[in-house]
C-alpha cells in the first residue's frame, strides 16, 4: 500500500512539473465575461429572445408577460505556443436561472441552455457547458507566395457592421461557424477567404452528402478611403436539397445563394454616413414560393414546374449621423433607410424568388431592439412571409452625465412587397379580423412602430449596465403575416423591458 502510495505521489509530483514548464513555453493566459440579464417580455412567447417565437398568444392583453433570468458565462484561454502558432479556446454556459432538475422550463426553453442546476435539483448533474470557439492559428502559412494566416476551427466571423456575418451580440449564446479562413494583411488592405462547413449529416440520413451544406466566402478592406473605409465580398452559399432522408427541400436539387456587393462607411465634413449595397442570385428551393402563393404547404407554386427557381434578390441600406461632441450632453442624431427586397405573387407565378436573404447576420443591430423581424432571411411567417421588409429608423442619443449614455430610437417597418396582391395574404384577412376586432379593409405596406429607450453606464473599464424598454405597435398586415395559416396573434401592442449586467475579465 505504502509503495502503490508514493508511486502515485512520484506521478503527480511528475505531472505538475511538467504540465508547469508547458504552461511557461506555451504563453498561456485567460480571459472571461459573466453576463446576466433580466427580462420582462410581451412578445414572444417565452423564447426569451427574438421575435421568431412570436407566435399563438403574443401581442395580446390574455397573456401575462414573461419574467425571467439568463446568464451567459464565458471562460476563454489564448496560448502563445511559439512565433509562428497560437490556439485559442473559449467555454460557454448558457442558462435560465431556476430552470433545472423539477423547476419548470420557461424563459430561455428553447435555446439550449443545457439541464440546469437549479434549487429542486438534487445533484449537481449540470451539462450546460459547450465549446464556443476552438481553433489555432498559424501565422504565415506553408510560406506561400502571399503570406496569409490560416486560423482552424469553430469561430467566430464578424466582418463590417455585421450586417451579413455577425455573432448575434444581443442572443445568450452568439453564432459561430466550424470553419477554415486564411488572411492576408498588407498595410491598409486586408483580404480574406472563409470555408465554413454549415451542414454534415452522418451515413444514415445521407449516405452521398446531398444534404450538406458549405459556405464560401472571399472578402476585401481598404482602408483610407472617402474619410473611411471600403469593404466588398461575395459569398456562396450552398445548402444541399438532395431529396435525402433529413431532407427539408420540397424538391430534390441544391439551393443555393450568391451574394455579391459592397459597403462604404466613415466620416466626411463631420458626417459619419454609411452606404452599402448588395444582390443575390443563385437557385431557390421551389418550395419557397408557397409563403407568398394560395397553394397548400408543401406544394410547388409553379404547377408542373421541375427543379429549382431563380433568385434575383437586392438589399440597400444608408446611414447618415452627427454627433456634437462639443455641446452640453453631446446629442447626436442619425437618420437612415434599409431596403430588402421581397417576393410578389406576379414574381412567384413566374418562377421567381427575390426575398433577400440576410445569411448569418446580426439583425439585433439594424432592424429594431425587439427583434420582431430577426428572421426576415427565412421568408416565412417568423420574418414577413418573403414579402421583404423596409426600415426607416431615427435615433438619437446623448450623454446626461460622464459613464452614462442615453439613446432613444424610432422605426417604421414596412413591407417591400404590397401583400394585396398576394392570395395566400388576403385570404385570411377576414379570419384574422373577427378573432382580433380589428378594422376591415385591404392590407397595405405597413408593418408596424417601434420604440427603442436604451441607458447605458459604463460602471467600470469592465463593466455595463445597460437599462432598456421598447414598444411595438403593429398592424393589420403585421398580423396576418404572424397568423399564417392562422393562429391569433392579438391586436395588442408588446412591450419589452430588461437590465443587463455585462462583466468582462
Amino acid at each position: 500500500m505504502k509503495k502503490n502510495f508514493l508511486t502515485v505521489a512520484a506521478m503527480a509530483v511528475v505531472a505538475f512539473f511538467v504540465s508547469t514548464e508547458i504552461a511557461k513555453a506555451a504563453d498561456i493566459s485567460f480571459s472571461g465575461q459573466i453576463r446576466s440579464r433580466w427580462e420582462v417580455n410581451e412578445h414572444s412567447n417565452g423564447a426569451g429572445v427574438g421575435g421568431q417565437g412570436a407566435g399563438t398568444s403574443a401581442f395580446s392583453d390574455a397573456t401575462a408577460p414573461d419574467d425571467f433570468v439568463f446568464s451567459s458565462v464565458r471562460l476563454a484561454a489564448t496560448a502563445n505556443v511559439n512565433d509562428s502558432t497560437s490556439a485559442f479556446i473559449q467555454l460557454q454556459s448558457v442558462r435560465t436561472w431556476g430552470n433545472g432538475g423539477n423547476g419548470v422550463a420557461g424563459g430561455l426553453a428553447n435555446q439550449g441552455q443545457g439541464s440546469g442546476n437549479a434549487s429542486y435539483s438534487p445533484n449537481n448533474t449540470d451539462a450546460s457547458v459547450g465549446v464556443h470557439q476552438a481553433y489555432f492559428t498559424l501565422k504565415n502559412f506553408a510560406n506561400l507566395p502571399v503570406a496569409m494566416d490560416l486560423k482552424l476551427g469553430r469561430q467566430e466571423i464578424k466582418l463590417d457592421g455585421w450586417r451579413l456575418y455577425g455573432n448575434t451580440i444581443w442572443t445568450p449564446g452568439m453564432q459561430t461557424h466550424d470553419a477554415a479562413r486564411l488572411d492576408h494583411v498588407h498595410d491598409n488592405m486586408s483580404l480574406s477567404y472563409m470555408y465554413i462547413i454549415t451542414r454534415e449529416l452522418g451515413r444514415t440520413d445521407d449516405p452521398g452528402d446531398q444534404e450538406d451544406g458549405e459556405n464560401h466566402v472571399v472578402y476585401f478592406q481598404y482602408k483610407g478611403v472617402l474619410g473611411g473605409t471600403f469593404s466588398a465580398i461575395y459569398s456562396f452559399l450552398d445548402d444541399g436539397c438532395g431529396g435525402g432522408a433529413s431532407s427539408s427541400c420540397a424538391i430534390n436539387g441544391t439551393d443555393t445563394i450568391h451574394t455579391v456587393g459592397g459597403r462604404q462607411a466613415g466620416q466626411l465634413f463631420g458626417i459619419d454616413y454609411r452606404l452599402e449595397a448588395y444582390y443575390q442570385g443563385g437557385q431557390a428551393d421551389n418550395q419557397s414560393l408557397r409563403v407568398n402563393g394560395s397553394r397548400a404547404a408543401g406544394t410547388p407554386y409553379a404547377a408542373g414546374q421541375a427543379g429549382q427557381v431563380s433568385r434575383g434578390a437586392h438589399m440597400l441600406g444608408v446611414r447618415v449621423g452627427k454627433t456634437f461632441n462639443n455641446v452640453m450632453f453631446k446629442p447626436g442624431l442619425t437618420l437612415w433607410y434599409d431596403y430588402l427586397s421581397g417576393t410578389s405573387d406576379a414574381d412567384a407565378a413566374n418562377g421567381e424568388y427575390n426575398s433577400f436573404n440576410t445569411l448569418f447576420d446580426t439583425g439585433h443591430k439594424f432592424y429594431g431592439l425587439q427583434d420582431v423581424f430577426l428572421a426576415i432571411g427565412s421568408g416565412n411567417s417568423q420574418g414577413t412571409n418573403g414579402l421583404g421588409l423596409q426600415d426607416i429608423a431615427v435615433k438619437t442619443k446623448f450623454s446626461p452625465m460622464p459613464g452614462w449614455t442615453l439613446k432613444a430610437d424610432g422605426h417604421v417597418f414596412l413591407t417591400a412587397e404590397n401583400p394585396n396582391s398576394n392570395p395566400r395574404m388576403t385570404q385570411g384577412l377576414t379570419t384574422i379580423q373577427a378573432n382580433n376586432s380589428v378594422g376591415t379593409g385591404f392590407l397595405d405596406n405597413y408593418l408596424g412602430t417601434e420604440y427603442d429607450i436604451t441607458l447605458v453606464n459604463k460602471y467600470n473599464a469592465n463593466t455595463n449596465i445597460i437599462l432598456g424598454w421598447s414598444n411595438f405597435q403593429g398592424s393589420n398586415t403585421f398580423r396576418n403575416i404572424r397568423n399564417d395559416p392562422a393562429g391569433s396573434v392579438g391586436s395588442d401592442d408588446a412591450n419589452w423591458g430588461y437590465v443587463q449586467f455585462d462583466v468582462k475579465f
